[in-house]
């Protein structure tokens, strides 16, 4: 084995190093993934970072028109499965108006929350690298 090999396999994750409450060392991974599944399942589909994105980027709640617009692409039919999905696994609330025309505004839950600060970090992570 290399120096820079032996080096990079006796490394630790430099986010792990000073985060004990992040640090998942020695946790079966099994385990991990038979927990996380519905979760990762949920946040892994189609259309799911679209919607998510404009809620990274306001804290004012976001009407159907403004996701619907900004995913291009996607079908009425995705998008609306999508924003099912996501109120049914408690990330987003979703308040309708009985007005004419109807509105309807999606919310970020405290579950909802804590899943876009973790995007945010993501996408500021993206936003470094992505031209590199």
């Amino acid at each position: 084995m290399s120096e820079k090999a032996n080096r990079y396999s006796k490394s630790k994750l430099p986010l792990l190093q000073n985060q004990e409450t992040c640090n998942f060392q020695g946790y079966n991974t099994g385990t991990l993934m038979k927990e996380t599944s519905k979760l990762r399942a949920l946040i892994t589909k189609r259309g799911t970072f679209e919607i998510l994105i404009p809620l990274c980027c306001s804290i004012d709640p976001v009407r159907y028109m403004t996701f619907r617009k900004s995913m291009k692409g996607f079908s009425s039919k995705t998008l609306a499965s999508r924003l099912k999905e996501l109120e049914k696994g408690g990330i987003l609330d979703r308040q309708y108006y009985n007005e004419i025309p109807p509105r309807v505004e999606y919310r970020l839950t405290q579950k909802g929350q804590e899943l876009v600060e973790s995007i945010i970090y993501l996408l500021e992570w993206m936003k470094k690298w992505s031209n590199k």
